[in-house]
Parts: C-alpha cells; structure tokens; sequence
C-alpha cells in the first residue's frame, strides 16, 4: 500500500497511545490496608429502584466494618422500592428507610433525596452511593482507611462496569473511553481547577464537617449532573477531592437496555459537557460539538470504506481500510478491558452511531426537557411532574 495510506490513517494508530492511561489503574483502594474507625451512615438514593435495591442494600449490610448504619431514601418511588426496603429493614436494625418529602422548587430529585438521606444520618462519615451498584464486605474499610490517608474532604472511587446485554456493550465502551481519557484519577487528583475534576455519584465519601464546609447538597440542588457539580465546588472552595480505582471492591450495572441506557444518557451528556467547561462561554457552547467529533472521527473510516467499495472515492480505498482495521482493533482491545468478548470491536460503528443519536438527542431536549424515572423537570418554573406515588404502609 502506499505510504501516503499509511500516514492518512495515523490519527487511528495514535489512538493507541490512549491504551496505557486506560488501563491504568492506580491508585486503588486495595492498596491502603483496611481499618476501622468513626461510624459511617451509607445513604442510597432511591426512585423506582424495585429490580435491584435488595441487592445493594444486603451488600452494605454485608460490609465487615463497623459501626455502620444503611439510610435508603425512598425518592417517592410509584413501584415497591419502599416496600421491599420496609421488609429488610424489620430484620436489621442498621437498616432505615426515610420516605422523601415532596420536592421543592428549584431541586432536582437526587440533590433532594441525598439531602434528605445526610440530615437523618448519625454518624461522622457519609457515604453516598447508587441503587445500582454492589459493594464488597470490605469496601468500606480501604475507602475509610484512604479517606484518612489522603485527607480528602471527598473521596469518589470508580468501581467496576459491568456490561451485560448487547447494546451495554456496543454503546457503553464509547461513552467510559471518552470520561477515562478525559478524567483518569491521577490527574484529577494533580488538578487545581475546577474544570478538570469529576466525581462518581455511585461512590462519594466526606467526612461530615467537610460535607457542611462545601455547602451540602444544597449547594447543588439545580444541576442535573450533581456529582460533577459538586466536585468542582470542593476544588472551587480550595478542598481536597481524591479520586481511586475500585475494581476489586465494588461494580455496578448502570442500565440494563437500550431504554434506560438512551434515557440516562440523554440526561447527562448535554448538561455534563457544558457543565465540564465552568465559566468558559465558548468552550461551553463548543463542548457538545467535540463530543460528536469524537464519534464522528470513529465513523470516518468505515463510512469512507463502504463508499470506496460501491466505486466511489477508491483512491481513498486503502487509508480507509487501513483505519478502519486500526480502529476495529482498538475497539476490541476496550471491549477486552471490560470483560465482554473482543469480537464487539467490529461493532464498533454502531455504538458510535448510537453515540451520536443519544448526543443530538441530549442537545434537542438540553436544559429545557429533563426527564428521568418518570419525573418531567421544568427549567423555567424549577417544578417537576411526576406520577403520584402510592399512599398507605408501602411507604414506610
């Protein structure tokens, strides 16, 4: 092939270059030895959450540390979350279940509900993590023990990924290259501005007072993507944010269908980009179009490929053939990294393609149409429609 193809497609065989920095992973929590200490309340928000909240609820309760208390908000869930919750809670008296209150003007439902869940708690650590994560017996005890190590005032961790069904496979690679390239631990945690740090709303630690320092969760209550909101308040405040790896330690299954996978993303990928850039007006107004450059740049080399085969453009034939078989293996070697076969890498087009749909979709509905479990948010009244959640002992 000539040498010209080779050099077009070297923006594809750089890409590579990302593979070390993905595959890295330290610091991890498995690397400070576990203690026990001050008490810890866990506190899981929860809306709608009947197919997995038993699952993260035994699994706090399975941890080896102590003393420990488990606080669920039940965010006014229309399914049996509550219910489910009352049930384990009759068994262990480190378990409760707090029913949320209406949702105020100006609020978004999880600021709310996590809110709600820290003001309950009794103990000197706050824990806040997702419905749908699961948490190893010793969890608690390396993430205690790294808080103290590195005096954060928030420590965030990124735990294992699972990806199960086909289209979680096909879109999900895309979505975690992009914030591992972007926001890896180790620079996070070298980062003084609060436009190159990030937070894990599945996994994020304070110590109480630090907690109170940065405003709570009321210091977030109107932004979509709290997590990240509330990450750069603490840089923004000059607090300490430490950022660790939780491979061994604790996974989670984000979404579980194409549905859930396009709703949840549809959420965050507008909002988040703009929300990365602070109070940079152009790089906000620019951020969603990096984001479809990037799938773009992954759906040029075999949309440019089938061109040249149908006759047209064959000059570009071999560059194109060669990007396209770079990117192919690219792509595999992600798939590899989160444990799903390495034949999905030739799929990888289509999770590009899925990449961009949910991102024009994002940018459509931007800040005016928020939508998640069933709530509608309305960005000029601050109010939100939802389903009347079921009355009676349900609730808790």
């Amino acid at each position: 092939m000539p040498t010209v193809a080779w050099l077009a497609a070297l923006p594809w065989a750089a890409s590579f270059a990302a593979i070390p920095r993905l595959a890295r992973s330290k610091p991890s929590l498995s690397d400070v030895a576990p203690v026990t200490g001050p008490g810890v309340s866990i506190i899981i928000p929860a809306r709608n959450e009947s197919g997995q909240i038993e699952t993260v609820v035994r699994s706090a309760l399975a941890s080896t540390y102590h003393p420990l208390e488990v606080i669920v908000v039940d965010d006014r869930s229309t399914d049996d979350t509550a219910r489910k919750v009352a049930a384990l809670a009759a068994t262990d008296p480190r378990l409760r279940l707090v029913p949320g209150r209406e949702l105020p003007r100006g609020w978004y439902g999880k600021p709310w509900a996590c809110q709600q869940g820290a003001d309950a708690a009794t103990s000197e650590v706050l824990l806040f993590t997702d419905a749908d994560t699961t948490h190893h017996p010793d969890l608690l005890a390396h993430a205690v023990s790294m808080l103290r190590e590195s005096r954060a005032d928030l420590l965030t961790v990124a735990p294992r990924q699972l990806v199960v069904s086909f289209w979680e496979r096909v879109v999900m690679p895309h979505i975690w290259v992009m914030l591992g390239t972007r926001y890896h631990p180790s620079t996070v945690n070298a980062a003084t501005r609060p436009r190159d740090v990030i937070a894990n709303g599945q996994f994020m630690m304070f110590p109480r007072a630090s907690y109170e320092a940065v405003g709570e969760h009321a210091a977030v209550k109107g932004e979509v993507v709290e997590d990240l909101a509330i990450a750069q308040q603490v840089v923004r405040l000059g607090k300490k944010l430490h950022f660790a790896f939780a491979y061994e330690l604790m996974e989670t299954r984000m979404y579980q269908n194409l549905g859930q996978l396009i709703e949840g993303w549809s959420k965050n990928l507008f909002i988040g980009s703009r929300l990365s850039f602070g109070h940079q007006p152009l790089l906000r107004f620019l951020a969603p179009l990096l984001l479809a450059l990037d799938g773009v740049f992954w759906l040029a080399p075999p949309v440019l490929l089938c061109v040249a085969l149908l006759g047209y453009a064959h000059a570009f034939l071999p560059a194109a053939a060669i990007a396209t078989a770079l990117s192919v293996l690219f792509w595999a070697l992600i798939s590899f990294g989160m444990q799903a076969p390495m034949w999905y890498g030739l799929l990888y087009p289509l999770g590009a393609g899925m990449f961009l749909v949910i991102l024009a979709r994002s940018v459509w509905r931007g800040t005016r149409r928020v939508e998640w479990r069933g709530r509608v948010y309305d960005e000029v009244t601050g109010l939100a429609t939802e389903p009347v959640p079921p009355s009676g002992p349900a609730r808790g």
